[in-house]
């Protein structure tokens, strides 16, 4: 075992949850808002809260002996910027995996299948039967292939569609071809329904852009369950407000959408408000992670999903 380390969690039922904890480590309570139980330079280990907005997370740089960062999110865009070098990243990566490949494949489906516009009917009483073109047969371009860029395709698989696979580079799986982001814009007159689940870095900040969505063919749909900015919002808008492509996303570019945003307005736009791995399974998917990594770091391990090392 090492010595006695603090390690701050942001809830009282995820500290219930996780313990007991090894002698060595002490839990206190910290949500990144409130002080935490201990002066804050006794703070080793720091659990994010779980969505905090920007301004909230910036809070953790007042513990100064902070060794240990490990969020509740599969993203870490920002906070590298956020901790520097002087604690190891943590990420919860595969515990909202299953969760976002359901909001993927439930934004298509709903899409394809009219549901929004079903509802706007069922408000109005009104019996409206249409043509939809349905995910059966669809050409459906999977932009990532890590571990939820696997789940959806998993997932994809009893809805007879055709697949095409992007990721950072070309090479084949035990699943077939991936092709490379860089010919996504070769490929995209084919794709009918894009689906992105890329982390937010350099070289995927508007990834999908105006050239990129002017490919797509006219009434394709864009599924965005990866980050906001992954999409140009604005060439994003020209193409829904023309009604020539539709979008049904998790997350937008600026978050949250503002209430006079023309998004809001258009029937060709899904919004979600970032629910993708919002769901029951989420706590108890966290808890048995943070267990295994609580164990890791009284060892003196570093546990899993380190994406930074300080």
């Amino acid at each position: 075992m090492s010595e006695q380390r603090t390690i701050s969690l942001p809830s009282q039922d995820l500290i219930q949850a996780v313990g007991p904890f090894p002698k060595n480590l002490k839990p206190v309570l910290w949500d990144l808002v409130n002080a935490p139980e201990v002066e804050l330079d006794e703070i080793e280990i720091a659990v994010m809260p779980y969505m905090a907005n920007p301004g909230t997370l910036k809070n953790v740089r007042s513990a100064p002996n902070l060794r240990i960062v490990q969020t509740q999110t599969t993203g870490f865009d920002g906070m590298v910027q956020l901790i520097g070098d002087r604690a190891n990243i943590n990420t919860a990566a595969g515990v909202h995996a299953a969760a976002t490949a359901e909001m993927a494949i439930g934004l298509a489906i709903a899409s394809l299948r009219g549901f929004p516009q079903a509802v706007r009917d069922q408000q109005d009483g009104r019996w409206n039967p249409m043509l939809w073109p349905g995910l059966a047969d669809r050409t459906v371009g999977l932009v990532g292939v890590g571990g939820i860029g696997e789940e959806i395709r998993k997932r994809l698989e009893p809805f007879e569609v055709n697949l095409l696979r992007f990721g950072t580079t070309a090479r084949k799986d035990e699943h077939g071809e991936i092709f490379s982001t860089k010919d996504l814009a070769e490929r995209a007159g084919e794709i009918e329904v894009l689906i992105l689940i890329v982390p937010l870095t350099d070289s995927t900040m508007h990834l999908v852009d105006a050239e990129l969505l002017a490919r797509l063919p006219d009434g394709a749909t864009v599924v965005n369950v990866a980050r906001g900015p992954v999409v140009d919002t604005q060439a994003l808008m020209a193409e829904v407000t023309s009604g020539r492509l539709n979008v049904a996303s998790d997350v937008f570019d600026p978050e949250p959408l503002p209430t006079d945003h023309p998004l809001w307005q258009h029937p060709n736009a899904l919004i979600i408000p970032h629910n993708g791995g919002n769901t029951a399974a989420f706590f108890p998917r966290m808890v048995k992670l943070l267990k295994s990594q609580i164990a890791a770091w009284s060892a003196g391990e570093p546990g899993e999903n380190l994406v930074h090392r300080s």
